[in-house]
This record gives C-alpha cells, sequence and structure tokens, in this order.
C-alpha cells in the first residue's frame, strides 16, 4: 500500500465507524498559546478535552499535519540521521470525546491493523501501564495475547499528562517487531532502545484529572466523562506496511530523494543523508508557507529560515553551486497535493519564498568564507581556530561547522570543536529559558461559560441592519452579571443580533441597542468562543437585565463605510494577483469604515506603473456596477470552483463565498473568495477606489492602503489642496509644478556645487595624509564652514583617495566644530568609527557623538582645541 492508501483506508474505518472526519488544522495553533508549532494530533482538539468548549461530534478522525522542530518539541538536530526522525510529520489519530473508552478505543487499533492493513499479530506487542490491569485484560480479550506479549511498563513513558495540571491518564503503546535480523530488545528491556521492535501507535485514556492541592501537591479524580486520544506516525506505519526500515525509504520520500539525486548529479551513496535532509525540510519549509510562515529572523519564521538553511547546507555538501530548493517544489506538489490542495495552491509564494531564501543565503555563505579566510591568518600552521569564531560564523551567518572544518583542514589547521560545543549548549540553553511559545491568544474562559449556558447567536446582519432580540447575558470584567446600570461599561449577548462581529480583517459594527427606558452605546462587536456574538460598549441611559426584550440597531452609515472598503479589498486582492503575479498571497488585511490595508506576500516595492494599473483595474470593475453574488457550500466545491481561501485559515463545514465584477476577456466572474463579511449589494456602490500608499510590513510582505467612496473624495481634494498651495507659494499653474520644481532642483545643486568649489580651495582645505600604524593610510582634512553635507561628500572623496583607511574631516567656525570620521569597510574590524568621534568631540568641548562602525559624525564647541584632537591621531 501507497503511504496515500494507507490515509484513506485509516479514515474511511473511522468514518464507517460513527467518527466525523475532521480536516487538518492549520500548523500555526489557532487555539494555544503555548505552542509554537501543532505537534500532534491532538492540539484542534484541546479544548474539548479540557471542557472549555463542547465539541460538535461525539468522536473524530484525523491525519493532522504536524511540525516538531522548535520550542519545546525539537527533533531538528536528528532529522536525516535516523531512520524516524522528522521536522513535519503526519499524525493518524482517532478520539473520542466522552463517548467511549478503552474496550472500543483497543478493539478499532486491533481491527484496523490485523484486519484493514493485515499485519500479523505474531509481529505485534503491546505496553501498558503497569497499574493499568484493565488495557491488560481488554488485551488478552482482544487480541488474544498472552502476558509475554504485554509489556508492563512504570514510567510516565505510559503515562500521559496535558500539564502539571488538567486531563491524564494511562497509555497503551503498539509495536512492531522487525525481526531478529535487526539488533534491539522489547520495550522495558535493557536493548529496547535498539531498531527491532518500533512504536507503530499510542492509545491514551483520558481518565483522571490532576488538581493541585492548597499544599502545593497533586492529587488524581476520575474524570465524569473519559476519553479517548490516540496518534499513530503516517510515515512510521507506511514504513512497516511496505517492508522498509526506514521511513525515508517509503514512497513518500523516494520520489523528493530521487528528484535531489538528478538535479544535483550526486548519487554517492555516502551522502544519502544530505538527499534525506533536503527531502524531510523541504516538505516542512513548503507546508509552513503554504500556512501562511514567512522566513524571518523571530518566531515562527526563524525556526521556518533555519530548516530552510539547514537544508541549503546540505545542497553546499553535495557540492551543488547553484539554487535547488525551489527546483523541487513541483515534485513535493505531485507526492502531496492530493491530500493537501493548499500546497497546490500555495505552490507559486512557496516557490519564489524558497528562491529568494536561497539566493540571501548564497550571499550570507560568501560571506562567512570571506570572514573565515581573514581569521584563518592569525591561526599558525597546525594550529586551531577559536571555538567561539567558529560559533559565530555558524549563528551569525549560517556557516557549517563540517563546512569550517574543511577549510580549516586544507590548511592544515584544524578547529577548537569543544569551544565551538560549549558555545552552542550557551546557546540552547538561552533559547530553552526564552522560549514563552508563540500561540494566539487564549479566550477568556468566561465566553465558554456563556456559550455554554446560551448557545451561539445568530447573525442576521446579511439582509438587516436592525432586529428584536432578547438580552441574554451581561458580562463585566470577565463575570457575569444579571443588571447593567447607566454609566456601566459592560458586554450585552443576544440571542440573534444585526451587528457584524470583527473577522476577516473587517472592523465590527458600531451603532445601539435599546429597551423602552434604556439605551446601549455598541462601540465594537466581537466574536468570542464558537459562535457567540458580543457587543461591547456602555450604558448611556437606565438599566438592562439579562431577559430584556432589545431593539439592535446598527449604524447604517458606518456598515455602509465598512462593505464598500470590504468590497474594494476582494477587487485589490485579484488585481494584485492579476498584475504581479499568482505568488501574490493574503498576509493581513484591515477593513475599516475610513480606510482599508491589505498585506500580500511580494518580495520587492510595487512599482508605480503597477499601482496605477492596480488601481485603474479595480476602478473599472466598480464602475461595471454588477451584482455582488453570495452563496453557501462546502469549503472542497468553493475550492473546487477556484474561489479564494486565507492560506493557514481553518473553514467549518460550509463557507460562504463572494462573486463580484466580470472578466469580459475570459468570460468568467472577475472575483471570488471565501469570505464571512459583509459588502455591496452592486460594485458600483464602492463608488471609486484611490491607493494611497505601498510600504514595506516585513521581509516578503508588502502593505497597500486605500480609500473608497467618500473618503477617497476626501483624500484626492486634499492633495489637490496641497498642490495648488505649493503652486501659489512657487508663482506658477499646478500643470507648471514639475518644470518648476526641477528649475529650483538644478539651481540648489549647482549652488552645493559652487560651495563645495568654495570651501575645497579656502585656506586650510587640503588634505594631510599620513600612514596608520599596522596598514593603510590616515586622511585629515580641515575646512572652514560646518555644512554637514558637504563635509560628507569630503569625507567621500578621501576615502576614494586613500581606498584603505580611516577619514577625519573637521569643520569650523567662530564657536562650532563639526568632525566626521569615516573607517574604510576592510579597516572596521580595527577602527570603530563612533568611538574614534566620540573621542574627538571630548577633546573639542563636545559630549559625543554616533553613528555606524563605518562612519560616525559629532560636534564641539572649541576650535581651538582642533591641533590637539589632530595630535591625538597620532595614536592611530
Amino acid at each position: 500500500m501507497k503511504a496515500a492508501d494507507i490515509r484513506r483506508v485509516f479514515l474511511d474505518y473511522f468514518k464507517k465507524n460513527e467518527h466525523q472526519v475532521v480536516e487538518s488544522s492549520p500548523l500555526v495553533p489557532q487555539n494555544d498559546p503555548t505552542l509554537l508549532f501543532t505537534n500532534a494530533g491532538m492540539v484542534q482538539f484541546k479544548d474539548y478535552f479540557t471542557g472549555a468548549d463542547v465539541p460538535p461530534y461525539p468522536r473524530a478522525a484525523t491525519s493532522q499535519k504536524c511540525i516538531r522542530a522548535g520550542g519545546k518539541h525539537n527533533d531538528l538536530e536528528n532529522v536525516g540521521y535516523t531512520a524516524r526522525h522528522h521536522t513535519f510529520f503526519e499524525m493518524l489519530g482517532n478520539f473520542s470525546f466522552g463517548n467511549y473508552f478503552k474496550e472500543e478505543a483497543i478493539h478499532h487499533a486491533w481491527t484496523l491493523i490485523t484486519k484493514e492493513y493485515g499485519l500479523s499479530p505474531e509481529k505485534l506487542l503491546v505496553t501498558v501501564y503497569h497499574e493499568d490491569e484493565e488495557a491488560a485484560s481488554l488485551w488478552k480479550k482482544i487480541a488474544g495475547f498472552n502476558d509475554d506479549k504485554i509489556v508492563r511498563i512504570a514510567t510516565k513513558d505510559n503515562f500521559w499528562a496535558m500539564g502539571d495540571t488538567g486531563p491524564c491518564g494511562p497509555c497503551t503503546e503498539i509495536f512492531y517487531d522487525h525481526g531478529e535480523g535487526i539488533f534491539g530488545g522489547p520495550p522495558g528491556s535493557a536493548d529496547q532502545d535498539g531498531d527491532r521492535f518500533i512504536e507503530i501507535w499510542n492509545l491514551v485514556f483520558m481518565q483522571f484529572e490532576q488538581l493541585k492541592q492548597a499544599d502545593g501537591s497533586t492529587k488524581m479524580i476520575p474524570l465524569p466523562k473519559p476519553s479517548i486520544d490516540t496518534g499513530m506516525g503516517l510515515e512510521r506505519i507506511t514504513a512497516v506496511m511496505q517492508g522498509k526500515h526506514n521511513n525515508y525509504d517509503i514512497d513518500l520520500f523516494q520520489d523528493i530523494i530521487n528528484t535531489s539525486k538528478a538535479i544535483t548529479g550526486n548519487d554517492d551513496p555516502s551522502l544519502i543523508a544530505a538527499h534525506r535532509v533536503i527531502a524531510d525540510h523541504l516538505r516542512s519549509s513548503c507546508f509552513l508557507i503554504a500556512d501562511g510562515v514567512l522566513p524571518s529572523n523571530e518566531g515562527r519564521g526563524y525556526v521556518l529560515r533555519r530548516i530552510m538553511r539547514r537544508a541549503m547546507r546540505q545542497v553546499h555538501k553535495l557540492g551543488y553551486k547553484d539554487l535547488l530548493m525551489h527546483q523541487m517544489v513541483p515534485i513535493l506538489a505531485k507526492v502531496m497535493g492530493e491530500a493537501y490542495p493548499d500546497l497546490v495552491r500555495a505552490q507559486p509564494i512557496i516557490t519564489e519564498t524558497l528562491r529568494l531564501e536561497e539566493e540571501r543565503f548564497q550571499r550570507t555563505l560568501d560571506r562567512g568564507m570571506s570572514i573565515l579566510t581573514e581569521e584563518s591568518l592569525s591561526v599558525s600552521a597546525g594550529g586551531a581556530l577559536p571555538g567561539g569564531v567558529a560559533f559565530k560564523l555558524y549563528d551569525t551567518y549560517g556557516f557549517p561547522l563540517d563546512l569550517t572544518q574543511d577549510v580549516m583542514r586544507g590548511e592544515g589547521k584544524s578547529v577548537d570543536v569543544d569551544a565551538f560545543t560549549s558555545e552552542m549548549e550557551k546557546q540552547k540553553e538561552l533559547a530553552r529559558s526564552s522560549w514563552v511559545g508563540s500561540g494566539d491568544s487564549k479566550v477568556d474562559p468566561i465566553w465558554f461559560e456563556v456559550q455554554q449556558e446560551i448557545g451561539a447567536s445568530e447573525f442576521l446582519g446579511y439582509t438587516v441592519a436592525d432586529a428584536e432580540g432578547q438580552l441574554q447575558a451581561i458580562v463585566q470584567d470577565s463575570n457575569s452579571i444579571e443588571t447593567a446600570t447607566v454609566g456601566s461599561t459592560v458586554a450585552l449577548v443576544c440571542n440573534q443580533t444585526p451587528f457584524y462581529a470583527e473577522s476577516g480583517g473587517q472592523m465590527g459594527d458600531v451603532g445601539a441597542i435599546t429597551t423602552s427606558g434604556a439605551e446601549f452605546r455598541v462601540t465594537d462587536t466581537q466574536k468570542r468562543a464558537n459562535g457567540l456574538f458580543v457587543h461591547f460598549g456602555q450604558v448611556t441611559k437606565g438599566e438592562f437585565k439579562v431577559g430584556d426584550a432589545v431593539h439592535l440597531k446598527v449604524n447604517n452609515q458606518h456598515r455602509l463605510n465598512l462593505r464598500a472598503h470590504h468590497s474594494a479589498t476582494h477587487l485589490l486582492h485579484k488585481a494584485l494577483q492579476l498584475t504581479l503575479g499568482n505568488h501574490v498571497m493574503q498576509k493581513g488585511s484591515l477593513v475599516a469604515a475610513d480606510r482599508l490595508r491589505f498585506d500580500f506576500s511580494h518580495m520587492k516595492a510595487v512599482a508605480r506603473e503597477e499601482l496605477q494599473k492596480i488601481e485603474d483595474t479595480v476602478n473599472h470593475y466598480i464602475r461595471q456596477n454588477k451584482p455582488v453574488q453570495t452563496r453557501v457550500t462546502t469549503p472542497e466545491i468553493a475550492k473546487a470552483e477556484g474561489a479564494m481561501a486565507l492560506f493557514g485559515e481553518k473553514y467549518g463545514e460550509s463557507v460562504r463565498v463572494v462573486s463580484m465584477g466580470f472578466d469580459e476577456a475570459e468570460k468568467r466572474t472577475y472575483s471570488t473568495e471565501l469570505c464571512g463579511g459583509t459588502h455591496v449589494a452592486a460594485t458600483g456602490d464602492i463608488g471609486s477606489f484611490k491607493i494611497v500608499a505601498e510600504s514595506s510590513v516585513a521581509s516578503g510582505v508588502r502593505r497597500i492602503e486605500a480609500v473608497v467612496g467618500m473618503e477617497a473624495e476626501k483624500f484626492i481634494r486634499e492633495e489637490e489642496s496641497i498642490l495648488r498651495s505649493l503652486a501659489d507659494h512657487l508663482k506658477c499653474s499646478p500643470a507648471a509644478l514639475f518644470d518648476k520644481v526641477e528649475g529650483v532642483s538644478q539651481k540648489i545643486k549647482q549652488l552645493e556645487k559652487d560651495l563645495k568649489s568654495k570651501a575645497s580651495a579656502s585656506p586650510g582645505a587640503k588634505a594631510d595624509i599620513r600612514q596608520l600604524k599596522d596598514s593603510g593610510s590616515l586622511a585629515i582634512q580641515v575646512v572652514d564652514h560646518t555644512n554637514v553635507s558637504e563635509l560628507r561628500s569630503i569625507s567621500d572623496e578621501l576615502k576614494t583617495q586613500i581606498q584603505s583607511g580611516v577619514v577625519v574631516v573637521f569643520g569650523k567656525e567662530a564657536d562650532k566644530v563639526s568632525i566626521i570620521v569615516s573607517v574604510t569597510q576592510d579597516k572596521t574590524t580595527m577602527y570603530d568609527a563612533v568611538a574614534i568621534a566620540r573621542e574627538l568631540s571630548v577633546i573639542l568641548g563636545g559630549k559625543g557623538g554616533g553613528g555606524r562602525p563605518d562612519f560616525a559624525q559629532a560636534g564641539g564647541s572649541d576650535p581651538s582645541k582642533i591641533d590637539v584632537a589632530i595630535a591625538s591621531l597620532s595614536a592611530l
């Protein structure tokens, strides 16, 4: 069986046995702030297990994509060198939320493995927690195992806990025996770390809740509804089913590894680990990018960059000089795209991100080699490069230790590996102590309590802007209250509402909730806990009581402005893709009543001509004035029909599809997106669209800000006002402004040139060029003015003249001295421009200066001390 068949058989089996097959959640956890990445199948169900939320189904099954490469769960350094370590893997699992327990869980596992997968019972054995006699008895009853096949484990390996407190319980693990030809003993034996007996499935029996006592100790009490959480690695079970002992030999990896060999032209068996690292890291990199993560220097982006660069170092080790990773995206999409369509949809942005990161890393590698060459000059023949230097190359420039060792070995030298290892351990300890996770914020528990008591809110706002409802809950400072009096700042929850709750970038509605004698001003509407619409604001008149009949009315103008900006965002998104390329992917948005902001993946600034084309395209579809169509369908159907969805977003069983505009050339709808927001009735209702700014947000992420309708008119009037004021100031018409400004600019340049010539010809302006103590030149020049721009120009000319060394320029007036210090790049490790400038400033009566190692400026108040300052430079 291929891996795809094994995955399908697993899900089909549990679907037949009344489990809801749930789509894999994104790799970025949406309900757990303690996790960097989703690292197990139960993560998306955590709130169900803790009781914080009510599950919509009693039992579920998933094939969950997981990452273990950062934070508390990190397998990164083992990947490629062991048979079963991966950064990215799939976890097959079945779950019961208080529905069935041990007997049915063991029955399902045994039936699936021996009947559906056809594994021989003779090759299987199990472990149980040593106190769990019930599980042992069930294995005897269901599988017919005797005591020789049931290993009792007394350690935490067979007792699972979510944390110091919370759900916990014993486990039973199923092991496969690869046979006597492979070293190793059964679990619990002295040789258990061998590779003969491999765990393939872990069944967790959530049987207890661990509580902290007043004295600090913990106590376990039985859960009223015990639950089941299981996990079976797809890669592990596939290896067993395909008769392989190494996960990298299964079909999921072999096509990728063979592609790596073919492109690099390197099939050396001794370098197989390099190809395995590339294959594994390609999978994790591509899936992370598809879920919205981009490489950066912090958080998840930093982990992604480490994964990518670790693979790229292996490419270097293979001797391949070109860029490899981005060439391998198509084979991954072919292998896994059917199971994970997002991988195919995100292929353009994945390819572009990998290519740019590879180019960046090549430059980094070149820089590291330059530094290593310079540092090795100070190491005598037979000596060792300091470990601190080797670690800096590794940590700062991504330069691998083995590459550093290869270079030094070629020169008859070595590396102080012990010191390097010590520095590495310091960094790991620092990372462990500072890591706090970076998942999304947790929802206040009060909202789960309210939701469980009153249920989800019914949203009416797609068709109406005011409605009647019943006040079902009042919350103040995380507590439910029965009454809210005038002046109280509270949150109101009703059984139904026309108020849109902030979601998908669109801000929440504002307006009023009233009774015959009370008024509540709604300043924001937010969604909480599983479909709860919460109105935040203040009681401005009378009092509200739970159970009151209320009238809810949305501020209509605010709603219309939100709709217009939101619909324009959809048109903008499509225009960006058509103008810049399919790699454009939404990275965030804000839809407010007075503006929109749209963040998207793109690796360079958008040119002015491109911005104009995008703006013209959006306005074209606004002028079409076509009706905006909405319908509800399943995520699968919507995506199959080409609807755009947010990468990394998890959708429910039903989604709302919004379509607008008609592409005359292609004879099809212009924009189709999955969206739960509110929109205009026809595109003409947007009015007009104007881009007001384009900027960088982060590496590979750009931002466009725009306004529509009345706000666009307001912006254009303000721009016109500025234009006319400037024209009046320069005494010309707006049409003649460019020529007028160009003439003024040329005049300024000529005056600067004349001033520069005058400064160069002034007394004392000739440069004094000396020899530095080590090598290179020291150039000193004093001029009779303190125009910093001119001093910079003189400094630049002197740097060009001496080519290597230090330049110091003094600009003097009656009671003022300006100082410019420049250091050529090859001398920045020996001379610090900032330190020199500060020392000179103190001599000249100043208070120091600032800048960079290669350029700094400072000042002083005593020109008479310039000679003393120059004398101090003799120490250089």
